[in-house]
């Protein structure tokens, strides 16, 4: 059968011809140089890193610690099935996946990609999970047992990532999966911070033997999980295969062109393609209001659509506490976490703001005004912001970062600023290579990509200043910087507001 295969179908030959080329002397010499200097350069870190991990864990960081560890996993997962995670380079995907060739053979050698990238990443969880918990005693079987869990762990959720891949069933308890690895970080985060801590210092000083037996079990677990992935690699339909190396290719040439703005548009696309959307009457009062708040009504429209993304978005806003108790009460993590999750919250809801920068005659057909459109536009993420905000700063008081106080008053003080900064960032143009690159003792730094990045971000933060301030002194009383905050994020986003015209880009 594979003789007249090959005969019919070159492509056959073509990668037995590329499986076995034998490996010359250049390749030899790269991967040993390869590993020397990665050798060179994570000796010492890991080093240090393992001396730091004979000491007794610190019952206060348990909870945090091991919440951010469950919210890495939950992100490894989600990343895999958004990815695929089973891809081929575009010319592959175009004609191999569609020949009638054996499937193994086209998809092994990113089988083996999957599962080096799966053991570096559950390596690198299995040794911070250890770092939390500490090696008090018999370090060794501890940092092998922790290893042996991270890797298995790794394993065998891209393993499920795959038979996800296979079949919708299997989709369905792989997001059961990621949606039980973030209740586990809730829940650890609430715990570890009260009645549970006891519970987590007694985990952490349990003998070796038992998180052996654990890396044990689970070790033969993930084993099961491979087999049955490489069993499904057979049974992957094609048109998956083909959707998720398309998309993959555009994530990869976002990345090598170093312009995020497309991934943006990637994600979008994806999740509307094949979608069919039931028509919903208009709000009477919208037509009443005027052409302005009928554009902004369809981001209104977008964000209810999208229930499940809503629902993260506020489940995160504990992520400040949590990063706040794992530092040790430190307030710079915390806020720099709370200015990023808020500005992300606003920037959830721009998408007709791109679309408008993207195709300005379309704006200008509809003869409305600018500022108008904007001002409308910028309603709903100041009402996401300044939620998200309000909640987080609720969670670093509760956690007891924060002193008594109306604190949860600066988020809706600073969304005003934090809507502006989404709006720009929505409006800014693709990243400019052309522009000079600057010489730093740290190394060349590309002012595009640069400038790129602090676009938005810098109208943000110019207009939060009062609230990082606070967050940074934390006043007896907040109740002046609130008023601050307000006349502070109130003029950034009447002035930003003010200067955007009809056609132009911020």
């Amino acid at each position: 059968m594979i003789p007249a295969i090959e005969r019919t179908h070159p492509a056959l030959a073509y990668l037995r011809a590329r499986r076995g080329r034998p490996a010359t002397w250049s390749d030899r010499y790269t991967r040993v140089f390869g590993l020397l200097v990665a050798a060179a350069v994570l000796g010492r870190p890991i080093a240090d890193a393992l001396t730091g991990l004979a000491r007794h864990a610190d019952p206060a960081r348990l909870g945090p610690g091991l919440a951010l560890v469950a919210a890495a996993y939950a992100g490894f997962l989600a990343l895999a099935r958004a990815l695929g995670p089973v891809v081929l380079p575009a010319a592959d995907a175009s004609w191999l996946v569609t020949s009638p060739l054996p499937r193994r053979a086209v998809l092994g050698r990113t089988a083996l990609l999957l599962l080096s990238a799966a053991v570096l990443a559950g390596a690198a969880l299995g040794l911070t999970a250890l770092s939390v918990f500490g090696a008090p005693d018999q370090l060794g079987v501890r940092l092998a047992a922790a290893l042996v869990l991270g890797v298995a762990a790794g394993v065998g959720g891209m393993a499920t990532a795959v038979l996800g891949q296979q079949s919708p069933a299997s989709d369905a308890r792989l997001q059961f999966l990621i949606a039980g690895a973030l209740s586990v970080a809730v829940l650890v985060a609430v715990l570890g911070a009260g009645p549970g801590r006891r519970i987590l210092a007694a985990v952490a000083e349990a003998p070796a033997s038992l998180g052996a037996a654990v890396a044990g079990v689970a070790s033969v677990v993930a084993a099961f999980l491979v087999r049955r992935a490489w069993a499904a690699l057979d049974r992957i339909p094609a048109r998956r295969i083909l959707a998720s190396s398309t998309r993959t290719a555009r994530v990869t040439s976002a990345a090598t062109t170093l312009d995020p703005g497309m991934l943006t548009w990637v994600a979008e696309d994806a999740h509307w393609r094949g979608r069919a959307l039931r028509s919903r009457p208009w709000p009477r009062l919208l037509p009443r209001l005027g052409a302005a708040p009928a554009l902004a009504w369809q981001e209104w429209l977008r964000v209810g659509r999208r229930p499940g993304r809503l629902a993260a978005l506020l489940g995160a806003a504990a992520l400040p506490a949590v990063c706040a108790n794992a530092t040790g009460g430190g307030s710079g993590p915390a806020a720099g976490m709370l200015l990023c999750g808020a500005l992300t919250a606003a920037a959830m809801c721009t998408g007709g703001v791109r679309r408008d920068g993207g195709d300005p005659a379309l704006a200008r057909m509809l003869a409305v005004d600018g500022r108008a459109v904007m001002g409308a536009r910028a309603v709903l993420p100041a009402l996401l912001a300044a939620s998200w905000s309000a909640l987080a700063l609720v969670g670093l008081q509760a956690a007891g970062t924060l002193p008594a106080g109306a604190w949860w008053m600066l988020g809706p003080a600073a969304a005003p600023a934090l809507a502006a900064g989404a709006l720009r960032m929505a409006r800014r143009r693709p990243v400019d290579h052309s522009m000079p690159v600057i010489d730093t003792p740290g190394g060349a730094v590309p002012t595009g990509p640069l400038i790129w990045a602090a676009t938005g971000v810098d109208l943000a933060l110019l207009g939060s200043l009062p609230a990082l301030a606070a967050l940074a002194s934390r006043p007896a009383s907040v109740v002046p910087y609130v008023a601050a905050q307000a006349i502070a994020g109130a003029a950034v986003l009447a002035a930003y507001i003010l200067r955007t015209s009809r056609g132009n880009r911020a």
